[in-house]
Order: C-alpha cells, then structure tokens, then sequence
C-alpha cells in the first residue's frame, strides 16, 4: 500500500480524525459488526413503514362497523314505518337512503361489507318499489323490483329475491299479465331460506293471480297453503327486518278478501274483510295500517254490494273516505274504482244511493297521488 505524501495524510487525518491515514487507504476490516446492524436497521424500518402505509390503504378502503349498524337500523325504521307514511314521503325517504347507502358502497372494499350494504341497497330499492307502485308508476315499480332482486341474486340473500319476485308477480296481474305473475311467483316459492311469513305473502299473490286468470280451484288451493305455513321458519327479511316486508294476518285476510271477491265469492269475500278489519282492530294505534283497513273496508263494501246490500256497502265506505287523500294508493284506487264499475249496472240507474255513492268514489280518486301525480293511463288499464 503506498501512501501520500505526509502533508496530505496529516489533512485526511484531520477531516477524519477516528482513523489513521493507513485506515483510510487500507483495505476494508473483514469484520464489521456496526454495517449489518445498521443494515439491519434500517430494513426494519423501512419493513414497518410499509406496513403501516398498507393499514392506512386498508383502513381507507374500509368503514366503521358502527356506520353499517346506523344504515342497518334506518333501513329497519323505514320498513317499519311504511305504513305511516304518506306514499310521495316514503318514495322520498327511500330514495335518500338510496343515495347515502350507495355513498358508502364506495367507500369501502372488504367483502363482507360490500355484502352487507349490498343487501342493505337492495332492500332500500325493494322499498322504493313499494312505493313507486303505490303511486301508480308501475314501469318503474317494475324496475327497482327487478334491481332488487339483482341484489338479491348476486349476494345469494333469497329472501330478497323472493320478496323482489312477488312484488314483479303483484305488478304483473296488476298490468293484465297473471300468466306472467303465476310464473314469477312459482319461482320465488322454489326459493331456500324463505321463512313462513314470506310463504304466506307469495301464496296470497299466487292466489289472486290464478283468480284474474278464472282458475278458480288453483286459487282456493293457494288461499289454503297460505293459512297452513306453520312449520315455525323465519328469515332476515321478512320476519327479522319486517314492516314492510313482513306480511301480517289481516293483510293476509285483506289479499284473501279481493280474491274471493274476483272469483264471486261474496260470502267469503265479507267474512275474510270483516276478520282483516278485526285484526286490524286489534293492534295499538301506532300499528294499525290505514291502507290495510280502507281495503278491507272497500273489499267489505264490494262483496256486500255482490249481496244487494247497496246501505251495507254505503255504512262499510266511511272507513274508506276517512283515508287523507295523500295516504290513498294504489290499492285503494283500484278496489274503489272496481266498486264505481260496479254501480254503474242497470239495476242501480236512478238510484239515490248508488249514484250517491259512484260520483264519491270519482271524487275520492280524483285527488288521490296515482291519479294526480302518477300517470294516469295506467290505472284507466286497471279500472277499465
């Protein structure tokens, strides 16, 4: 090894004064314990800051179980409070939590809680189907049910494709396609995971779709399998969400009510109208459904009517004018609209109370939302 001259040595030595001017120039020491350590070191720290950078990713793809829960329980509260609500409020209420469910859909990308909201979206739009109906936007009613059950399908939750494909089977015979309705309806029966209530709901639809088809004996057999489901099955939508969703005995004896009325039954249409009012009857204030009472009333007065009762059906109608010309829907509409048909007969030309009655009815429609702000042409489709 030769060195430099002493002058520069005696520089080199001064700039570095730990080492000696051979140490500088010589080779490297065969053993550096301070180099791996420090190597060592420094991979640590580089190993932790990555891995705290991907729990920052992480947790920004994520959300709080506490903000699911909140959506959870404002789906829950709209379902349960359908029936309170005016149909434009809960269109509008549904469509907001649409939106904010949605929002938070693309805040996260943990599978199970896309699952989740998934479901949760899908529910929100089965709802706003609901209610698009109960406007008389049947197109539209049509598409946030088929969406519903797209949610349905793609997160293998049946119950809510079960409840979407009822609701496509209701607005099927709704818009004179019963041959349709009893094809959705059997599908959503062949469904798993389905509790007892979403079988009594889909057997009811099944019976009043083989009644507009005058298949008389298919619909008295539905009627039947849907006051024998009592096998003690329950599922997440329709028994543990509820509301909405759920489907109570006087809506099932309402729904038995117009079926009976459309195959001419009029001693068992009054019978299951009177039993729907009674049960109504029975429940707290804050639970009773206006729209279930006013269709049974309605159901009630029609089958009286069918009986040649014209003041029977006169007295039964006083529960359906008290229904605010906000809450009347679709149901209502065209139960009463049926009625108006009705007293159009020869047999009732002339006649003070009959005619009393008709131009109450055109009245009552005329300012109910499915005539007002919904679109008119379809329901001339139903009423004609």
């Amino acid at each position: 090894m030769t060195l430099p001259g002493p002058a520069t040595c005696r520089i080199l030595e001064a700039i570095w004064p730990a080492y000696s001017a051979e140490q500088l120039f010589g080779p490297p020491p065969q053993d550096d314990p301070q180099a791996p350590a420090n190597d060592l070191e420094m991979r640590v720290r580089m190993t932790a800051e990555d891995a705290l950078e991907g729990a920052d990713a992480t947790a920004s793809a994520s959300l709080s179980d506490n903000t699911i829960d909140e959506l959870r329980d404002q789906v829950t509260a709209l379902a349960r409070g359908y029936h309170l609500m005016p149909p434009v409020q809960a269109y509008e209420a549904g469509d907001r939590l649409r939106l904010l469910v949605e929002r938070q859909r693309d805040r996260t990308q943990v599978p199970v809680q896309q699952q989740e909201l998934m479901i949760l979206n899908g529910q929100t739009v089965a709802l706003l189907s609901v209610a698009a109906f109960d406007l008389g936007y049947f197109p539209s009613a049509r598409s946030f049910a088929r969406t519903a059950a797209v949610f349905g399908e793609a997160t293998r939750f049946t119950p809510l494709q079960a409840y979407a494909d009822g609701t496509l089977a209701y607005i099927a015979y709704h818009t004179g396609n019963a041959t349709e309705a009893i094809t959705k309806v059997t599908r959503a029966l062949s469904y798993g995971g389905l509790g007892d209530m979403a079988h009594r709901r889909l057997q009811a639809i099944k019976a009043r779709a083989h009644a507009h088809l005058g298949d008389v004996v298919s619909a008295r057999q539905a009627i039947q399998l849907s006051t024998e489901v009592v096998q003690g099955r329950r599922d997440d939508l329709h028994d543990t969400v509820a509301g909405e969703f759920a489907f109570s005995l006087e809506r099932l004896a309402m729904s038995t009510s117009t079926t009976a009325l459309l195959v001419g039954d009029a001693g068992q249409a009054e019978a299951d109208a009177r039993r729907a009012l009674e049960l109504v009857g029975r429940r707290p204030q804050e639970e009773q459904s206006t729209h279930v009472r006013a269709s049974a009333a309605a159901d009630l007065a029609h089958a009286r009517l069918l009986a040649d009762d014209v003041d029977g059906a006169a007295e039964a109608m006083e529960l359906v004018w008290a229904v605010p010309a906000d809450e009347r829907k679709t149901g209502i509409v065209v139960r009463t609209a049926r009625i108006g048909q009705h007293l159009t007969r020869p047999e009732y030309h002339g006649a003070q109370v009959p005619t009393t009655l008709r131009e109450q009815i055109e009245d009552y429609n005329r300012v109910s939302p499915p005539h007002r702000i919904g679109p008119h042409v379809g329901l001339l489709a139903i009423e004609g």
